[in-house]
């Protein structure tokens, strides 16, 4: 079971990954994005590698961060 899990979880990577590229509004993009970040350190921490997926949210969560707080600066 958790091998079908880990097919599934990996084919959302490359089919999220495929629409933060394909995205329309710069907006839309980043929320994508932060999603697609999220199913990565699902992916990291059933790979048992706690600490790459605490590095990953953090590193994440501010550009994630960045890029949100630069499209509301700059405007869409």
């Amino acid at each position: 079971m958790p091998g079908i899990i880990h097919e599934v979880l990996l084919l959302a990577i490359i089919l999220l990954a495929i629409s933060v590229v394909e995205a329309e509004r710069l907006i839309s993009a980043v929320l994508r994005y932060g999603l697609l970040g999220l199913v990565f350190t699902v992916v990291l921490i059933q790979l048992r590698a706690p600490d790459v997926a605490l590095s990953a949210v953090v590193v994440g969560a501010i550009v994630t961060g960045l890029f949100l707080y630069t499209i509301r600066e700059v405007g869409e």
